[in-house]
């Protein structure tokens, strides 16, 4: 059970396996596995009556968590139920550049235009110059404005750096709603991508009301070569099949976990290469430039999510570290295996294919609806709750 959290007996987690019946929300509390069905069929519904304190009543215990098996898909070795991504109809929300390295690092990849033999004499450029001031400044304070300012007037400025440190955070749709993988799932990078990076990020879990409820981890995987190109590439640098990995479970915020665990998770990368190379990293969330329910409110805006939606906080972690050529970075290759964890959330584990190569997605919306009514979990709303729906 090494993908749980560390104090996985204190924590309620929220997850989604796959049963012979279908995809099947669960609690795990105490140690003890529950069905969550009899409650609600999707973890959007059960997420959105979740109460203010303690957890709803009604799950029908499916055993011990240690009695569960969950292999990881590449290796073949399922036995049992299959540990899905822990969200289905939230909307996958991301935002960028909430830290000043990946503040530095995005103006990289404009300047470079996805050429990594560019990249570090940038790097090594605008670093001195504006890693320090940014990390000093609070997005969109007056002394932001002064510091925009001042690289106008030395020809640094960027869109990267508005965003890094205007008032307007950039949060955009990462992926379809139930596209993202789960623990122990491959991950894609496009096949005619050169230049790829994990993500390591904490991912907050937001009710319709725009209330966060838990967080769980991901990785938002990013192809620096095209969105190095053109920001307008930014769509086709996020959402691929398989680029979004989330899991293993949402944990719920209670006396054990709350938002300031949050505020001061320390996230752990490691990668283990096909060929024996090993990269490693963190990425530290009190260095975010943006409060984590400051950027959930941007998020939300004047919009409305019926389902709620999950939002990628960003990350530290920009890998720099040469793997095959002196002087041209980190890529992924295929095969590597990679591990994203902190203590309260536990581990995020998935391996890299090509998005062509990973399991087709095939099981969206219109199939979880007809899975759900086969199974007679899509009930007829009483009058009360329509009269409240209006």
């Amino acid at each position: 059970m090494a993908f749980l959290p560390q104090d996985w007996r204190d924590a309620t987690l929220i997850g989604r396996i796959e049963l012979p019946e279908g995809p099947t929300p669960i609690m795990v509390r105490g140690g003890e596995v529950f069905d969550m069905t009899p409650v609600a069929p999707t973890v959007s519904q059960l997420l959105a009556v979740w109460p203010q304190a303690g957890v709803p009543a009604g799950g029908k215990s499916l055993g011990k968590i240690e009695d569960f098996h969950f292999g990881k898909l590449w290796s073949g070795a399922r036995d049992g139920a299959q540990l899905l991504s822990p969200v289905d109809l939230q909307c996958v929300k991301a935002a960028g550049v909430t830290f000043a390295v990946s503040a530095v690092e995005r103006v990289i990849e404009e300047r470079a235009r996805g050429d990594a033999d560019k990249a570090q004499a940038i790097r090594n450029d605008l670093a001195e110059r504006v890693g320090g001031d940014i990390r000093s400044v609070k997005p969109g304070s007056e002394a932001s404005a002064k510091l925009k300012a001042a690289l106008i007037s030395d020809g640094l400025w960027s869109q990267y750096l508005e965003v890094a440190i205007g008032p307007d955070a950039e949060v955009f749709t990462k992926s379809p709603v139930l596209s993202s993988v789960g623990w122990g799932e491959e991950v894609g990078v496009r096949s005619d991508s050169t230049w790829n990076n994990p993500e390591p990020e904490v991912v907050m879990v937001v009710t319709p009301e725009g209330r966060a409820v838990g967080a769980t981890l991901g990785n938002d995987v990013n192809l620096r070569c095209f969105e190095g190109r053109s920001a307008l590439l930014l769509g086709k640098a996020k959402d691929n099949n398989a680029s979004c990995a989330l899991g293993p479970f949402v944990r719920m915020f209670d006396d054990s976990f709350t938002i300031d665990d949050v505020r001061s998770a320390v996230l752990d990368l490691k990668i283990d290469g096909p060929e024996g190379y090993e990269l490693v990293g963190r990425s530290t969330m009190s260095e975010i430039s943006r409060d984590p329910l400051d950027l959930i409110a941007q998020a939300m805006s004047e919009h409305h999510y019926p389902d709620g939606f999950v939002l990628m906080l960003g990350t530290l972690f920009a890998p720099t570290q040469d793997r095959d050529v002196p002087g041209r970075g980190f890529t992924h290759k295929i095969g590597d295996v990679v591990k994203v964890a902190t203590p309260k959330l536990g581990c995020l584990e998935n391996r890299v294919t090509t998005s062509k190569d990973a399991r087709n997605w095939t099981f969206g919306i219109a199939a979880l609806m007809q899975n759900l009514a086969d199974r007679g979990l899509l009930r007829p709303r009483s009058p009360e709750a329509a009269r409240k729906a209006g």
